[in-house]
């Protein structure tokens, strides 16, 4: 039996490649601190400091690939979660050291262990001026039910600023979601309604909503009451929900359609089996998208006009100069909106079981 000869390529084995991975890791850590060794020895380190930070971020992101490639697949998962949480807490822990070193300045960036003491403050306490607080104190809510029952209890929760947000948030976004939805579906399998309302609806789109929020105000008796607040929102969802919706119906696969039609099925089953599971991916895309503007819509109405709720507290300290629970504020916006789109995550995996 005869044999081919000829150069041989050989893969480098999984320890060799870990041990290469391990060596560029101890470089890339020993550069960096080198770097930034050599700028604090000079003396131009804080001169030079946004320079300093750029490069350790670039070694950073290397070491942490390098990293990737030796975890094992069973530890993947908390690999990423690692990344997902360390880097924040990182981007936090810079924040603090530079405010107090003085490398920002801590008047109008307050360091967050200051802006946390800020939002605990405003956790705790209960402004008996405008008889409102942050969550509604809800570890006084035996205290309260048992004087006035229920009753006694919403009246508690009334006083919240996030029950406030979220409630305008939620109402807003139920009565624009909905319609929009339904409308979007109508564009998107009938031309001649599509035809009639796109230009109408890319016209409106455009306004910014707070724009047009005094005229939703003269439309209600009360015009400084809730129902301006949750009209815009509504509005604003609505435009974004009718325009996703027929773009992801009419996205849908003709295979789909033509399958469904060699079945037998008619309009109804169409609409229920076809339709709208093809269109859900892209209707909770725009959900998301959906939700994201509610909050910046409610957020910048609470600026202008409102006495209650997360972006008039917000800009209430703003006003009075207190920078710590301005930012407490903001961090409690991006909480609920985090929270919110969760529970929006949630309710998708729910409602399309087989994208898992």
């Amino acid at each position: 039996m005869s044999e081919l000869t000829g150069p041989v390529h050989e893969t480098p084995s999984p320890d060799g490649a870990m041990a290469a991975d391990s060596l560029a890791i101890l470089l890339l850590a020993a550069g960096a601190a080198a770097f930034n060794g050599l700028l604090m020895l000079a003396g131009i380190w804080q001169p030079l400091a946004w320079l300093a930070i750029m490069v350790s971020f670039v070694v950073l992101v290397l070491v942490c690939e390098r990293i990737g490639r030796m975890v094992p697949l069973r530890a993947r998962p908390v690999y990423e979660r690692s990344l997902a949480l360390g880097f924040p807490a990182l981007v936090l822990l810079m924040w603090q050291v530079a405010g107090d070193s003085g490398l920002i300045n801590p008047t109008w960036f307050p360091q967050p262990s200051r802006i946390a003491a800020g939002l605990w403050d405003m956790i705790v306490r209960y402004d008996r001026f405008s008889e409102t607080s942050l969550i509604g104190r809800p570890w006084l809510i035996p205290r309260y039910f048992s004087e006035g029952g229920l009753a006694g209890v919403w009246t508690l929760l009334s006083e919240s600023h996030v029950l406030a947000t979220v409630s305008r948030v939620f109402i807003g976004f139920v009565l624009g979601a909905v319609p929009g939805i339904l409308l979007g579906v109508v564009m998107g399998i009938n031309q001649t309604v599509r035809l009639m309302l796109d230009t109408t609806l890319s016209a409106i789109y455009v306004l910014p909503k707070i724009a047009i929020f005094p005229i939703l105000m003269l439309i209600f008796a009360d015009p400084f009451g809730e129902g301006p607040k949750i009209l815009v929102v509504a509005l604003a969802v609505f435009i974004l929900m009718t325009i996703n919706t027929m773009a992801g119906v009419r996205g849908i696969d003709r295979v789909y359609l033509m399958a469904g039609r060699n079945y037998g099925a008619n309009g109804w089953q169409m609409m229920r089996h076809v339709i709208i599971p093809g269109a859900l991916p892209v209707i909770f895309a725009g959900l998301r998208i959906a939700l994201g503007t509610a909050m910046i819509v409610i957020i910048s109405v609470e600026f202008l006009r409102a006495k209650q709720g997360v972006g008039f507290i917000t800009f209430y300290y703003w006003e009075v100069l207190n920078p710590e629970k301005m930012y407490a504020g903001l961090i409690v916006v991006m909480m609920l909106g985090v929270l919110l789109t969760y529970l929006l995550q949630w309710l998708q995996r729910r409602m399309m079981p087989w994208q898992q």
